[in-house]
């Protein structure tokens, strides 16, 4: 069985993921692929992991999870997500590293699953706007006291899909930019279902409304329900292009207020980003999910 971790980052795709998959039971069930409800594991998983920690792991861990979670014996494919599996918004950040716990805990999550092969598929994010958005999830009040005084700078998410991978060479990683998954949303609905592209699934385009105009979205469905036959590459297509026309650039700008940042840290950041994505891109055992 080959056991599905979506582990983040916070403040990504805020459960969409794992809702739209679940959406598309129907069609995933035949082809032996089990998408449980989050609700059914995430307690039982991280009481597990933090037992494994404190003492050792418990010999029928594997057992309690799939029962749980209800997974049928001749299931070929489970998808479990978590955005706390490699802790909390609190410990996401620490000595200037992203998920300084990443590579420890997906060692437990491989240990409890040792009869299966594990995939790492994680969303990345711009730290520009993640220190930010994590800061509510958090006891801290300023993004100087998330980093505990490290400079934002430094942190890379090359350092964090490196040190897993140099931890757990066998497990395959899957990546992609969080700013990309309106384009790019098919692709990483099939990845983690496991399913070829030409396999249908409902909510392909379910972000779409949320950053196109509302009658941008009515001609694009139009468009889209007049034309079956596309290939996924055609609806990437036919998606860039819609949203060249008709986004909605209220609901895709972020403001930004970190009032402890100079006006050229965003910048900064940003470009930082684009370089470190360049890295990941280029890793051994990664697949990058690009538009």
């Amino acid at each position: 069985m080959q056991v599905v971790i979506h582990a983040g980052a916070h403040m990504t795709d805020e459960d969409r993921l794992i809702a739209c998959l679940r959406d598309n039971t129907a069609t995933l069930a035949p082809r032996r692929t089990h998408v449980p409800d989050p609700e059914s594991y995430r307690r039982l998983l991280r009481d597990v992991m933090h037992t494994a920690q404190k003492t050792a792991l418990p010999e029928d861990a594997r057992d309690n999870v799939l029962a749980a979670t209800g997974t049928p014996e001749d299931t070929e494919r489970l998808v479990l997500d978590n955005h706390g599996f490699f802790g909390t918004p609190k410990m996401s950040i620490g000595g200037a590293r992203f998920y300084p716990a990443a590579d420890m805990r997906l060692g437990l999550l491989d240990r409890i699953f040792e009869p299966d092969g594990i995939e790492l598929f994680f969303g990345l994010r711009n730290p520009a706007t993640l220190l930010p958005a994590l800061l509510p999830d958090t006891p801290f009040s300023t993004v100087t006291e998330l980093l505990r005084g490290d400079d934002p700078a430094h942190l890379r998410w090359s350092e964090a899909i490196a040190r897993i991978r140099a931890a757990l060479p066998d497990i395959p990683v899957t990546v992609w930019c969080n700013e990309d998954t309106p384009l790019i949303w098919a692709q990483v609905l099939h990845a983690m279902a496991g399913t070829d592209e030409s396999v249908p699934l409902a909510g392909e385009f379910a972000l779409l409304p949320e950053i196109m105009t509302r009658a941008g979205h009515q001609r694009f469905t139009a468009y889209m329900d007049s034309r079956p036959g596309l290939t996924d590459a055609q609806k990437r297509r036919v998606v860039t292009a819609f949203l060249d026309k008709f986004a909605d650039d209220d609901a895709i700008e972020e403001e930004l207020d970190v009032p402890e940042w100079d006006p050229g840290m965003i910048e900064t950041l940003s470009a930082l980003y684009d370089e470190d994505v360049a890295e990941i891109a280029r890793m051994d055992g990664v697949r990058m999910i690009m538009p």
